[in-house]
Parts: structure tokens; sequence; C-alpha cells
């Protein structure tokens, strides 16, 4: 991988870590079209870091408020939400490198995304209307939190699987925002961890190998400057406007995906 691919990689991945989009769903579809025959899913850990440190920077107020109080419902929330992806991850983790590695499903899992994002904001908007949102429970955390582990495979968006829980739930829009992106530091801190284990054992699944150190830092830098101006930018928007237009570029990539699986096969 060149630097000026993993760079291209790393600005994708920061502006769509954080929007509706599905981040790992176009590295893998990047990677097909690039051409990218090396293991990437540790350069796909790694801007991720770049993203994880991001959203530290953004969010630091709320961080901060939880590390002066560790004992509280939110910290509990975010732990109970954090362990359905943990305990999915480490019992597939076999089927999710697979799945990275051929893009098999990211078709459906686009359409997916689509789907769960208009039934959300649809339901957000009758909340809204009836005043009907509420402070969150462990019922929330944990509907969140096993979208968030079906969202560890390429093309369902995890943090559009993770608001949609939370607005499915009838939480406030620029809460559910917020929780998604604070749950986004134990995932990918998970991830990173796992990594980390298969390099200090020589895996070759780590997928470090092909790959060289100059291209991984060069990912991961871009992929937080750019995450950077995301986070702010989805906070923005799930406040003021809706996730529709989101929907729609969703479906309409899971289509254009599934035609070339099936008829065209120009990347696939």
């Amino acid at each position: 991988m060149s630097v000026f691919t993993a760079i291209i990689l790393g600005v994708v991945q920061g502006l769509t870590e954080f929007l509706p989009v599905s981040s790992s769903g176009h590295l893998v579809l990047l990677q097909k079209i690039f051409g990218i025959s090396e293991p990437a899913l540790f350069f796909d850990t790694m801007v991720h870091a770049g993203t994880l440190a991001a959203v530290v920077v953004v969010l630091w107020k709320d961080i901060w408020a939880i590390l002066r109080k560790i004992v509280q419902p939110l910290t509990a929330y975010l732990i109970l939400a954090t362990v359905p992806a943990v305990i999915f991850a480490l019992l597939f983790k076999k089927n999710i490198e697979a799945a990275f590695e051929s893009g098999r499903f990211l078709g459906p899992a686009f359409l997916l995304t689509a789907a769960l994002l208009v039934a959300a904001e649809l339901l957000s908007r009758q909340a809204g209307k009836r005043g009907e949102f509420k402070k969150m429970n462990w019922f929330d955390a944990l509907v969140i939190g096993l979208l968030q582990a079906a969202a560890i495979a390429p093309g369902l968006s995890r943090s559009g699987a993770t608001i949609s829980g939370a607005l499915f739930r009838k939480l406030d829009r620029d809460f559910a925002a917020r929780f998604s992106f604070m749950l986004s530091i134990p995932a990918i801190l998970g991830a990173l961890v796992l990594q980390l284990w298969d390099l200090a054992k020589g895996a070759e699944s780590a997928g470090a190998s092909g790959i060289g150190a100059a291209a991984i830092i060069a990912g991961t830098l871009s992929a937080a400057a750019v995450g950077f101006f995301a986070v702010r930018l989805m906070l923005k928007i799930i406040r003021e406007r809706s996730l529709f237009g989101f929907a729609v570029y969703t479906g309409v990539l899971g289509l254009l995906v599934l035609v070339d699986q099936y008829i065209t096969r120009l990347v696939f």
C-alpha cells in the first residue's frame, strides 16, 4: 500500500467513522477498488485509533465528567453497551476477518444501515412531537450494545446502528449521538488490544506484514485530522437536520455494490 493510498483511506475513515454510513464498509470497498491484496485488518484498526484520538478531543468535557465521577449510571451504561460487542468479537473473530477480506456482505449491510436510519428518524420525529424523550435506563444500553455488536460486520454502520438504537428507545437526539461517540472509545480500544495480541504472537492475521509503517502512520494521522471535524459536523447534523440523506446514500451504495457483486463484477 502506498502512502498516498493510505492517506485516502485515512481521510475516508475519519469522515465516515462518525457519519452513519459505515467506515469499515467504505474501507473494505476502497481496498477492493484499489486492489489492495495485503491483509488490512491491522491498518483498519490503526486508522480507527486515529478517529479515537479525534473523538477524545471533541468530547473531552463529557469524558472528563465521567472520569471525575466514575461511579455513576452513565459509566454503567457504557460498560453494559460494550459487553455484547466484546463477546461477539471474541466468538466470531475469524468470521469477522473473513468478512473484511471478502466484502461479501457489504451490499446487504449498507441496505440494512439505510433501513435502520429511516426507521430511527421516523420514530424520533414521532417521539419529539409527543414529548416522549426520556432518560436512559439499563435496557436502553443493552439494545444499543446489541446493535453495536451487529455493526462489527463491515457495511453496517456502528454510529448509525447505535444512534438508531438510542432513537428507537426514544432518547434525546443530541444525547444519542454523544453516547454513540463515547461508546466508540471502548470499542476501538478493544479492537486495538486484539490486534496487538495478534502482533505479539506473530500471527499472520494481524495483517501488518504487507503494509509499511509510513503508510500506517499516514493513514492514522489523516483519519485523526478529518475525524475531528466529522465528530463536530455529526453533532450539528443530528441536532438540526435529519438522517434521511445518509439513508439515501447508504441505500444507493448498497444497491450499487449488489449490482457489481452479481452482475457487472468490476470490483468484486
